[in-house]
């Protein structure tokens, strides 16, 4: 019943938690961590003791594959070389370097236990700061490099540990350190990949949406658990098998059960992600309690923790600034990848957050180890320090470093782009599929249903003025309120008892998908609201004046390869031809272009795209 009760107000914290802070617009990782840390000194709130095992085994491996499913494959395969700097080589130098500044302040503790805390520490959690740089707005390739980050430096921090625990035990010569790396690496991927393989063939033959849910439940532990068993990096094979299947999952059968998942899993890494950081504060008291009356001293050991944070803190910076330019050295490397300006890695640097894992690593470290609970409050003071001071300053710092994250209008823009050509595939296929048997009206209706949804996304755009609704949205409104009258009087007929309850269950559900895709379209922004004026789409002179031009074959945009930045999207100035960047490149000269110039109107010459856009009117053409 105790257990019970607790999972009860765990949860119930958690939410309300959540709930408070996207309220308020505090980080909720940041809010939940001092919610457990006043929770640990309340007297009628029990300890809790984090055990490494539940982490590790329980919550590391669901968190991962959670993560990794949302993961692109190919944002993962274009950022490899800034993800492996950071997920193996800056944990690597940081467990050196930390436990080098450990065993510097605390001779008295062994050289590999403090290697072994600087492993601990090593890794940051990039769940609380690619959540901060969601909200605050960050260019994609910085979360994209976070995240990444994130799948892999676990896997690289335990097999650091497992060294550590191993040289405290007796004596591990660096060939053994060599073999474990090669092994924990070479057998993880191995795994996940057959992991990935055998439950993507058996989930492809389960039309069952429970079963073929509950199957993706289980794929975590069926990765992580033989690749543990066979000593190799149970973690790495939990980040492939994700990054696999979440890679396949949309190409598989059966779209309910790639709906079932995706709620699924959105709401099991909701639970866990929040919990998570409860936990940590939870733990707070636990720890603090564990160092009175060490022989350290209790001022020597609070100085050298407020020591090993700065340490944690400096060193991160240290490394990713050359890690960034010094592989720019390299022409080859140059070419394929211009330096990014100098506030992409230091955001990076700042966005170190340490987690759970840390603490639940930290917690593997032997009972008989001397000076243990030192460590142990050591890696809690790296954990809560790197959440409060970077959680805090870390949207402030991308504020005054003027970092542009993705502009919603360049995104709504490919959205239709793209809608448009599927639309288009789709007609395709009917023109082939038809026969001089199938109703007229039938085939006039599947064009009119494909046609209309590229048109939605169109219309987002080409109306500006918060009182214009499109025909789009007016439509889903107006069939929303029809929905709920539809579904009164199947409620209502339901209490009188006339119709069979798999019948009536059948028709709600079908309500149900339609109300779902409908909530979709109207959750969207609205990006063509508020854009300070009331003339209508088809009005714009600048649009209706403007003349085409010819579209150069090798076009860049010279101001990019100028300044060294990249190019996400190219568009031209149909005053004056000029070439420049979209505003999802850090540069932004297509827009700079127009502000410097006052040309009304650019077009965008990417492949299949030939819309153009009007500065002064915001309209699109």
């Amino acid at each position: 019943m105790d257990v019970a009760l607790g999972l009860l107000v765990l949860v119930a914290v958690v939410c309300a938690g959540s709930a408070l802070g996207r309220k308020i617009n505090v980080s909720v990782p940041l809010l939940l961590v001092l919610a457990g840390v006043a929770g640990s000194f309340l007297p009628f709130v029990p300890t809790v003791e984090l055990n490494p095992e539940l982490v590790l085994v329980g919550l590391l491996p669901p968190l991962l594959y959670a993560a990794a499913l949302r993961t692109s494959v190919f944002d993962f395969r274009a950022n490899r070389r800034s993800i492996g700097l950071l997920s193996v080589g800056y944990v690597i130098f940081g467990t050196l370097a930390v436990g080098a500044v450990v065993w510097w302040l605390f001779p008295e503790i062994p050289l590999a236990a403090a290697i072994a805390l600087g492993a601990v520490v090593a890794p940051p959690d990039a769940v609380a700061a690619t959540a901060i740089a969601r909200k605050v707005g960050m260019p994609r390739r910085i979360v994209s490099i976070l995240e990444g980050e994130s799948l892999v430096n676990d896997a690289t921090a335990l097999v650091c540990l497992r060294a550590a625990i191993a040289a405290i035990a007796g004596t591990v010569s660096a060939a053994e350190i060599g073999a474990g790396f090669l092994l924990a690496a070479g057998g993880g991927i191995a795994v996940g990949l057959a992991a990935a393989y055998v439950l993507t063939e058996l989930r492809k033959r389960i039309h069952n949406v429970a079963i073929n849910t509950t199957t993706s439940l289980m794929a975590p532990f069926v990765a992580y658990l033989p690749a543990e068993h066979i000593h190799a990096s149970g973690v790495l094979a939990v980040v492939v098998a994700g990054l696999v299947m979440g890679t396949k999952a949309p190409s598989m059968p059966n779209g309910a059960a790639r709906l079932s998942q995706r709620s699924n899993w959105a709401t099991v890494q909701f639970l866990l992600e929040n919990s998570v950081f409860l936990l940590i504060g939870l733990q707070v008291r636990t720890i603090i309690e564990g160092v009175q009356g060490d022989s350290l001293g209790a001022g020597r050991i609070w100085a050298g923790c407020a020591v090993i944070l700065l340490a944690v803190l400096s060193l991160r910076p240290v490394w990713v600034f050359p890690a960034t330019y010094l592989p720019r050295l390299i022409p080859a490397v140059r070419r394929n990848d211009p330096s990014p300006p100098w506030q992409y890695p230091a955001i990076v640097s700042w966005a170190g957050m340490r987690g759970v894992v840390t603490l639940a690593a930290v917690l593997v470290l032997p009972p008989d180890l001397e000076h243990r609970n030192v460590l142990i409050l050591a890696a809690m003071v790296v954990v809560g320090g790197t959440l409060a001071l970077q959680g805090f300053t870390l949207p402030v710092l991308v504020r005054l470093l003027n970092v542009e994250g993705p502009d919603r209008h360049e995104d709504a823009l490919n959205q239709a782009a793209l809608v448009q050509l599927a639309t288009a595939a789709g007609v395709i296929r009917l023109e082939e599929l038809r026969s001089d048997d199938d109703p007229p009206e039938v085939v006039s209706m599947l064009k009119r249903r494909t046609q209309e949804r590229g048109l939605a996304a169109w219309e987002r755009l080409g109306r500006p003025g918060s009182d214009a609704v499109t025909p789009s949205r007016r439509y889903a409104r107006l069939r929303l309120a029809m929905l709920e009258a539809e579904r009164a009087k199947v409620l209502e007929l339901r209490r009188g008892g006339g119709y069979a309850h798999e019948v009536l269950s059948d028709v709600l559900d079908g309500l149900d998908v339609e109300e779902s895709m409908l909530d979709a379209f109207e959750s969207a922004p609205d990006l063509s609201g508020g854009a300070g004026t009331d003339r209508p789409a088809g009005a714009c002179t600048h649009l209706a004046s403007s003349t085409d031009r010819d579209v150069p074959d090798d076009a860049v945009c010279a101001d990019c390869v100028r300044e060294g930045t990249l190019s996400v999207h190219l568009r031209m100035c149909l005053d004056c031809g000029y070439v420049g960047c979209c505003d999802s490149s850090p540069g932004m000269h297509a827009s700079r272009h127009h502000l410097a110039t006052g040309h009304p109107v650019m077009r965008s010459i990417e492949p299949v795209e030939d819309w153009r856009w009007c500065y002064e009117d915001e309209l699109l053409g």
